[in-house]
């Protein structure tokens, strides 16, 4: 399978630049929108908003894709748990729990920040434990 690297780098400015400005204005909903959308593109990557806006956006400003022989399963599962973070954010600030709202906006942000500069996926780790831990299970059943 094949991943677009400059797509993922689009969509974490994008990420860290819409979380901000929801934080910043106080918009939870801006939090919520972002949050569904990467939820749906993590869910469903053909169906992703994400990937619209890349392709409307990110290339008619002259990225070029940067195509790798790499899974994107692993780069979905962080984009859904960062949307989960995000639409928890969102319902924080819906319900006036504005430090915890900015708390969850904040890990977002530092996390796609990571990624976007020394290339560290936490959300790709989880994903990757997630199915070592997965394996194990499953061989200790298959060893009873």
């Amino acid at each position: 399978m094949k991943t677009d690297l400059s797509a993922l780098k689009f969509n974490q400015i994008t990420v860290v630049g819409v979380t901000a400005l929801a934080l910043l204005l106080r918009q939870p909903w801006l939090a919520g929108v972002l949050g569904l959308a990467m939820l749906l593109g993590a869910l469903r990557p053909h169906l992703s908003p994400m990937r619209w806006l890349y392709r409307a956006v990110g290339q008619r400003l002259g990225l070029k894709p940067e195509v790798v022989d790499e899974t994107p399963e692993a780069h979905h599962f962080a984009q859904g748990v960062g949307g989960v973070f995000l639409l928890a954010s969102a319902l924080a600030g819906f319900a006036g729990l504005a430090i915890l709202s900015a708390v969850l906006g904040v890990i977002v942000i530092a996390l796609a920040l990571l990624n976007l500069t020394a290339r560290i996926c936490v959300g790709c780790l989880m994903y990757f434990q997630y199915r070592m831990l997965s394996y194990r299970f499953q061989q200790s059943r298959a060893t009873r």
